[in-house]
């Protein structure tokens, strides 16, 4: 028995950079094994045994800029094998299609290479891509030459994530664990249940539904000026008139004028549910986090009435008071932080709903009124959809038709 270098051969010329460790120091390799894989500015390859033995160790890790001559391994070989010099450069393939050993079964006395992942194979191309869209690579199954992972394979695991019945999107690796406590001072507080359970729903919404945000800005001047003079009777009916009842009242008429906005996906993502009622869900700040509870038959209420309902459930929502009734049933939802300021924002749709509006603060603005300028109350519209549901146009459309609701307003 006698012990080999295995060195780098020629690259071209320059510098290598060391991505992967194929191997373990350890266990018993064969002649055409990938040892370790390599990439220059134009490729990726992987440099394989030259013979059977054992390996001994792996004299790179990965980050190692390597030229031609440097050691990449040390194996045992028998003295059949062994050539008569003690170095040997390794003969170089290309890492798309390469023979990488077979995982093998490591005695725990054995200790694995930090950088060594056990029957995980894939090429540089491959764990690339992986990365790019956080896909971690020991959920994907490899169909290529001793499982080694192929790009094929990526997109099936993407294809089948996106199909599944479930529509978790896609699993990715867990976020480290970093004691931050190593720069500095800390306090730890737990997320309240509202925002664990919130924070799930959006999650899952944001990653299974391609959103759309149109924006515009809706003159709210006549608008405002009627909310002014009804506050009398908004007073002798116990109840304060706030903008947001009033846009309810007009996305109702934009969902009756648009229907498609007034429905949900199915369970299969094959059919549309049309809805023959107007439930409005409106987001609440409260101090445990965000909730949405949901006005019904907005439709057939007056803004007296919607607003002493609005103000009721968010004092219910506030003192934690909701039931999981009073947040289920929605058709369209509104977020409002016109109260907080802001331009704009782009909502998260609020599934099984396929649209949100987002509202900002008012601004008075100069408007051009064919020869001059006027000052006008503007309101920003931010109106996020479900593009599997809702085209471009039509989400123009409905936002468009709101404004001219809210501008040309009447009670």
């Amino acid at each position: 028995m006698s012990n080999q270098q295995i060195l780098v051969p020629d690259v071209g010329g320059g510098k290598v950079d060391v991505i992967e460790i194929l191997s373990a120091p350890g266990t018993q390799v064969s002649k055409g094994d990938s040892l370790i894989t390599v990439e220059s500015d134009k490729a990726s390859m992987d440099i394989p045994s030259p013979f059977d033995g054992m390996l001994v160790s792996i004299d790179a890790k990965v980050g190692d800029k390597l030229t031609e001559g440097s050691l990449v391994a040390t194996i045992t070989v028998s003295e059949t094998n062994a050539v008569k010099s003690s170095t040997v450069a390794a003969p170089i393939k290309s890492a798309e299609i390469s023979k990488p050993a077979e995982a093998k079964k490591v005695s725990t006395q054995n200790s694995l290479s930090s950088n060594f992942k056990d029957s995980l194979y894939a090429g540089p191309a491959v764990r690339r891509i992986a990365r790019e869209f956080g896909i971690d690579l020991t959920q994907v199954n490899g169909t290529g030459e001793k499982n080694r992972i192929t790009k094929e394979d990526v997109q099936n695991f993407v294809r089948s994530r996106l199909q599944g019945s479930n529509n978790s999107g896609f699993n990715v690796a867990p976020a480290p664990a970093i004691d931050f406590t190593k720069f500095g001072e800390i306090e730890i507080k737990p997320l309240s249940k509202i925002k664990k359970f919130s924070g799930a729903n959006l999650h899952r919404n944001w990653v299974t539904i391609p959103h759309i945000t149109q924006f515009d800005e809706a003159d709210i001047t006549d608008l405002e000026a009627l909310r002014q003079t009804s506050k009398a009777e908004a007073e002798k009916q116990g109840v304060k008139l706030t903008l947001i009842v009033f846009v309810m009242k007009a996305v109702v008429e934009g969902l009756k004028k648009y229907p498609q906005f007034n429905a949900s996906l199915d369970s299969s993502g094959e059919n549309l549910i049309m809805k023959k009622y107007f439930n409005v869900g409106v987001a609440v700040d409260t101090p445990n986090g965000l909730v949405v509870p949901v006005i019904r038959d907005v439709d057939k209420k007056n803004v007296f009435e919607l607003a002493k309902e609005l103000a009721d459930i968010s004092k219910k929502a506030r003192e934690k008071g909701l039931s999981p009734l009073d947040m289920q049933g929605s058709c369209f939802s509104i977020s409002s932080l016109g109260g907080i300021g802001g331009t704009a924002f782009t909502p998260i749709v609020n599934a099984p709903d396929v649209a949100i509006l987002g509202l900002s603060k008012t601004s008075m603005k100069p408007v051009w009124d064919k020869d001059k300028f006027i000052p006008r109350l503007m309101l920003p519209l931010s109106l996020s959809y479900d593009h599997r549901v809702i085209d471009g146009a039509d989400g123009a459309r409905f936002v468009t038709f709101l404004s001219e609701c809210l501008k040309t307003f009447e009670l």
